[in-house]
């Protein structure tokens, strides 16, 4: 074998995650893979649980896998670059740094290779294709046979093969699926309907068969269809993470892996490019289309000092840019991750109609068996011969056990569901599972964060005085020479507003801190000096200070005295322009809105003012937010938390449902969040919830459907009264009346007007 260094840009998509499955198990030294057979073995040193350690592998390869499949990126673990990879005929072997002896203690062990799905998206393409197919074939089959049959044409074989064929074809995917599942004592709707199909095809009611699995192979694949269409729309997130980008090194264009993209590189995006990372425009001129993300419609201008989001796409510009987190860490990857996690997390109300579907099937089939005695013994109808006075008790049997199977109960909740987080996640509002989706509904008073919610969470540059008036730019550049190297709050809002003005910052020598008061550094002969109010109290203008009146608590200020020049840069943290909106609409649904903020009254109630917010609590540590969410939870009410940081993370845990801003939120925040708000826009916190009511409405209208299609059908058979035909075309249509209703919410999504 050769040995080579783990190179971060290696064509191997499994290795990083092997690297991290390595690196988090202490006994285990080295991994031997050749993926194109499925086979894998591990090297361990000392004793060690063996199913412990077979189980975290398995689950590490179906994770490798389905992250391949998803498109989204493979992340490397820190200190990963000091293991080795040797490559040998076809085989991969991934080893920890040891000594050299240490191989020759290796005791190896050969772990199964787990049975992994096929992936959904794909799968779910190809079905309904096949289905369709299926369907198609069972119909022209089943028509051919009732023609051929009705009008006398041709021998009765041909007819009965031509019923034979269709029912083939449309009992061909249900019978895959119950000889699955009948080994292990699993029944379900496939298995009732190849029962009732093969059950009229012995009494000679071929058509009522034949209809029965073309209808059923058909509404099966519309069913496929829809969700193909929902995952399809979450799909198209995975498919724009880029996988390499433009890096600009010594004045040279070099393209190199997303992977070994770095914070504070410098990258060259071209038009029509999609931006490959989170980053800050150095040079040039563009716009963004950020619809994928954001769900905004029309192009956001980019230029000097605006920031950039992965995934979305650079339409007419080259311009440079400076990367501010890696792939793994950015916008896009934080959304792969969340809705990969949605899918998996089912509703409330979804679990509960999972609960009773095996035994559901079986006491169906158990009340089906009672009738037939009952029908046949009891009012005496001939148990399988058909009359043209009367059917028989085996046919009315069959009747019972179509209308009474639970194909449209079973669909009506996961197919809104999904439809509703494929609908927000294109637009910016990712449901972390199907409970935060009914629960956002009952939502009866929404808590606020301030800072980072309600506003940006940025300072932003008011204006720029000098005194005298008409320095003001000087002003500004003298603060920005001595700020463009710093990263508190203060400098960063400083440096973009002189980016956006156009100002060249001045040579600086001699740069000094001075601690808790500011910074100071020579510029030409003289010293400039950039801090706080006060340092301008002690020394000669001492006395002019004091004329000069305090700010409201909203706006900080830096004071710059430079030889005769003297100015001030006032900034304050901007209020968002939609939250004004969003607190109206949520007043008008008679949803009661409360601020919750640690900052001091005045600042507190002049945003609560500004706003109109009903009630604002200010001066609160996180165990006094948490306190606010208990005293509403007490008196009956569920609270929804808005929040981004750290210290909201608390209440984000004590509140009903927890939502979070996306683009600020800490990874605590993240970690308690139900709803995320990708790029902070609080405007998506209405839509998400608009559409959670939107959601839930069509829930109980999927299951008037369902349900109140099986209890009128099923009394209606018991009656007497609904042919087995009849009876086909009901059950089937309220399963496809079903998925053609939560289809809705992908075509209309939130909107509170329609329903």
């Amino acid at each position: 074998m050769e040995d080579n260094q783990i190179d971060p840009q290696a064509d191997d998509s499994w290795i990083p995650g092997l690297a991290a499955f390595l690196k988090e198990q202490a006994g285990v030294e080295a991994v031997l893979l050749d993926a194109k057979h499925k086979k894998i073995s591990v090297a361990t040193l000392g004793p060690i649980d063996q199913k412990q350690l077979e189980a975290a592998l398995q689950q590490t390869l179906q994770s490798i896998e389905e992250t391949i499949h998803s498109g989204a990126l493979q992340v490397w673990p820190e200190g990963a670059q000091r293991f080795t990879v040797k490559h040998q005929e076809g085989q991969t072997l991934l080893e920890k740094p040891s000594c050299y002896t240490a191989p020759s203690l290796y005791q190896w062990r050969e772990i199964s290779w787990p049975t992994l799905p096929e992936p959904e998206s794909c799968a779910h393409e190809e079905d309904w294709r096949v289905l369709a197919f299926l369907a198609g074939a069972c119909g022209i089959a089943g028509l051919t046979g009732f023609i051929l049959k009705t009008f006398a044409i041709g021998p009765e074989w041909l007819s009965v093969s031509f019923f034979m064929a269709a029912l083939t074809f449309g009992g061909w995917d249900a019978a895959k699926d119950v000889i699955h599942k009948l080994p292990k004592g699993k029944f379900d709707i496939h298995f009732l309907m190849l029962a009732v199909a093969i059950g009229a095809s012995v009494i000679g009611a071929w058509e009522e068969g034949a209809l029965l699995l073309f209808l059923f192979s058909f509404s099966e694949a519309l069913e496929h269809f829809a969700l193909h269409r929902t995952r399809k729309s979450i799909d198209s997130l995975f498919k724009v993470a880029p996988k390499n980008a433009t890096l600009l090194q010594n004045g040279e264009e070099v393209t190199v892996s997303i992977e070994t993209v770095k914070r504070g590189d410098t990258l060259v995006i071209k038009p029509g490019d999609l931006f490959p990372v989170d980053a800050e425009v150095l040079s040039g001129k563009s716009a963004a289309d950020e619809s994928n993300l954001t769900g905004e419609s029309t192009p956001v201008n980019k230029g000097k000092g605006d920031l950039l989001y992965s995934g979305t796409l650079n339409l007419w510009g080259a311009i440079e840019v400076k990367v501010l987190h890696p792939a793994s860490e950015s916008s896009l990857q934080k959304i792969i991750r969340l809705i990969q996690e949605a899918q998996h997390l089912k509703a409330p109300s979804q679990r509960f109609t999972d609960r009773f579907g095996t035994s559901y099937t079986f006491l169906i089939l158990g009340v089906t068996t009672l009738m037939f005695f009952v029908w046949w013994l009891g009012f005496g109808l001939n148990p399988f011969l058909n009359t043209e006075e009367e059917v028989s008790a085996f046919y009315r049997a069959m009747t019972l056990l179509v209308v009474a199977s639970p194909c449209a109960l079973a669909l009506s909740i996961p197919s809104a569901i999904l439809a509703a987080i494929a609908w927000g996640a294109q637009r910016g509002v990712l449901f972390r599972g199907g409970a935060a989706i009914e629960k956002l509904s009952e939502v009866d008073v929404v808590a606020l964060d301030k800072t980072g919610t309600l506003t940006t969470g940025d300072l932003e540059v008011e204006r720029v005085e000098s005194f005298p008036p008409g320095n003001e730019e000087a002003v500004a550049r003298l603060a920005y020479s001595l700020e463009r190297k710093a990263n508190h709050p203060l400098a960063r809002a400083i440096v973009l507003y002189a980016k956006k003005q156009g100002l060249h910052p001045e040579s600086v020598e001699h740069f000094q801190s001075l601690t808790g008061q500011g910074v100071q550094g020579k510029m030409g002969e003289a010293f400039c000096v950039l801090g706080r109010r006060e340092l301008l109290e002690i020394g000669p203008l001492a006395e002019w200070i004091q004329k000069v009146p305090e700010l409201d608590e909203e706006y900080s200020e830096v004071w710059v005295v430079y030889e005769g020049l003297l100015g001030r840069i006032l900034l304050k943290d901007k209020i968002r322009e939609q939250s004004r909106p969003v607190l109206d609409a949520l007043d008008k649904l008679g949803v009661h809105t409360v601020m919750l903020t640690g900052d001091r009254r005045h600042a507190a109630q002049s945003v609560g003012e500004a706003l109109g917010i009903k009630e604002v609590c200010f001066g609160l540590k996180p165990e006094d937010k948490v306190a606010v969410i208990k005293k509403y939870t007490e008196q009956g009410k569920k609270v929804a938390m808005v929040g981004d940081g750290v210290n909201d993370a608390p209440s984000l845990a004590a509140a009903f449902v927890s939502v979070v801003m996306g683009a600020r939120g800490s990874d605590a925040a993240l970690e308690q969040s139900e709803l995320v708000l990708m790029e902070d826009r609080i405007e998506n916190f209405l839509s998400a919830f608009y559409l959670s009511k939107r959601a839930c409405r069509i829930i109980r209208q999927n299951l008037v459907i369902s349900l109140g299609t099986i209890i009128i059908m099923v009394g209606s058979s018991i009656a007497g009264w609904v042919p087995l035909s009849l009876g086909v075309f009901a059950h089937e249509g309220s399963t496809a009346l079903v998925c053609l209703n939560s289809l809705r919410l992908l075509l209309k999504g939130s909107s509170e007007n329609k329903s």
